[in-house]
């Protein structure tokens, strides 16, 4: 099941909503997991056990691990058994296929036979719970919050369903004290509502009509330099706008249980470095990446190599994260390769008011090949995309790509930056020093009343629409 669904919204929705507040407050956690239970198995009830199975066993190591006492030896050998089994399971479903597969390569180019092919369905999600799990036994043995002693309040907190299939990463210490307690409010609940209705517009109206521009322009087998940047340029735009669009969904969801989670995105494509880029980028993955990845690596204690170094590894391991895929290998080095000589050099900017247009150019520009690499299915089809690219043919968009494509994507496309250059301007605005503040009230008055009939457009373009998943259900 998925947010962007006619059975989320008139039938899974309301029924749970419904279920919860009609449950006493001590019993709410059990209608969180039971709910969540059904969102999750609605797709394959098998993988059930699965993640049943990878709750019961970090609640017990939790326990453990308390038990021990916080950075105890005992602690320590049950926080490595812990993650242990948790990066087995991991390994086992999302890259055990692709081992097998480069080791066959490896071979045939060898000249020898090779071992057949390994395949494995991908439980949805996995990725996300696994490392909030992670996140949860090494908390509990850095003392940075106790185990809990409810097993059904960490159940609910690992199935919590807005959150789920595809983010944002949470931790326990976070929403340990929201478990115990928290407020409900008509005022929260609206909030959450607005949020939620936020960010299916941006899902269903902007991502899934730039999606046909992306999808046709990296199935070129020739593409040419027009279609790779137009293209490029719709993938950027349409994974933001898609997986921003789910987080703000996930946040409202959360506001309308009386939850608040941590926010995921802050006007990312306005960054002045890579540096900034992965502070305003996917927020939850990359605070979880330094706190549980880098800082163990060492972090910036050591000397200036050592600290490119964990740069470098933790993107290239996060790149790994995101998908068996040597893609996703190159991307993560890409990054790590630009944060390490940006630590390097001194040039990780952060700004907050001030615009410097050739800073916020180059940055881009260097986030738009990292995407190629992103989405292409191979390096040998991104080398392609990307020598399109930055080889110019003069010819404009191809005969094929047009055919594929209609103006009322290329005007959605056009759409989205501009809203994308204007959410970033508008950011920096120096509030102090607008004399006319009533009017940036009234846009907000006005973008409030224009959210619910976008909404209801949104149904109408969903019913009509073919199915469209969201892109971060893969990692």
């Amino acid at each position: 099941m998925v947010f962007s669904s006619n059975v989320f919204l008139f039938l899974f929705l309301p029924a749970y909503l419904l279920a919860y507040y009609l449950t006493p407050s001590r019993y709410r956690s059990w209608t969180i997991l039971i709910g969540s239970c059904i969102f999750y198995g609605w797709w394959r009830v098998d993988f059930l056990f699965l993640f049943a199975g990878v709750t019961l066993w970090n609640y017990l190591a939790g326990r453990m691990i308390e038990a021990q006492g916080s950075r105890s030896r005992g602690a320590r050998r049950w926080v490595v058994a812990g993650i242990g089994v948790d990066l087995a399971i991991l390994g086992c479903f999302k890259y055990a296929g692709f081992g097998v597969a480069s080791l066959n390569r490896l071979l045939l180019s060898m000249g020898l036979q090779s071992l057949g092919s390994l395949e494995i369905i991908l439980p949805i999600g996995i990725s996300f719970y696994i490392f909030q799990a992670i996140s949860y036994l090494v908390d509990v043995y850095r003392g940075d919050t106790s185990s809990t002693r409810r097993f059904v309040d960490f159940a609910a907190f690992i199935a919590l369903f807005p959150q789920l299939i595809a983010g944002p990463v949470l931790r326990y210490k976070d929403l340990a004290g929201q478990f115990r307690q928290r407020t409900h409010s008509v005022e929260k609940f609206s909030e959450g509502a607005a949020r939620f209705m936020q960010g299916f517009v941006r899902k269903v109206c902007i991502a899934d009509t730039l999606a046909p521009l992306a999808d046709h322009a990296f199935a070129l087998a020739q593409p040419g330099t027009a279609d790779t940047w137009l293209g490029t340029l719709a993938y950027s735009a349409q994974l933001y706008f898609d997986f921003s669009g789910y987080s703000d969904m996930a946040i409202g969801l959360g506001l309308m249980m009386g939850f608040r989670f941590v926010e995921n995105f802050n006007q990312p494509y306005f960054s002045h470095s890579i540096s900034e880029f992965w502070q305003r980028w996917h927020i939850s993955l990359s605070t979880w990446l330094r706190d549980y990845l880098y800082i163990p690596l060492g972090g910036n204690r050591g000397s200036l190599v050592r600290t490119c170094r964990n740069l470098f590894l933790t993107m290239l391991l996060g790149g790994l994260w995101h998908g068996a895929n040597w893609t996703f290998v190159v991307w993560g080095a890409w990054h790590g390769l630009w944060l390490a000589l940006e630590r390097a050099t001194g040039t990780a900017i952060r700004e907050k008011r001030r615009i410097r247009p050739f800073r916020l150019a180059f940055t881009n520009l260097l986030i738009l090949v990292g995407w190629v690499l992103f989405r292409s299915g191979d390096l040998g089809a991104a080398g392609t995309m990307l020598g399109a690219m930055f080889v110019p043919d003069g010819r404009g968009l191809s005969l094929l790509y047009r055919e594929e494509i209609t103006g009322l994507q290329v005007a959605t496309l056009f759409l989205a930056w501009v809203l994308i250059l204007a959410g970033g301007c508008w950011q920096r605005i120096d509030l102090a020093r607008l004399p006319c503040l009533p009017r940036r009230t009234a846009l907000r008055h006005a973008a409030a009343i224009l959210l619910l009939p976008l909404f209801w457009l949104s149904i109408l373009k969903l019913s009509a629409q073919s199915y469209s998943p969201f892109l971060y259900f893969q990692f």
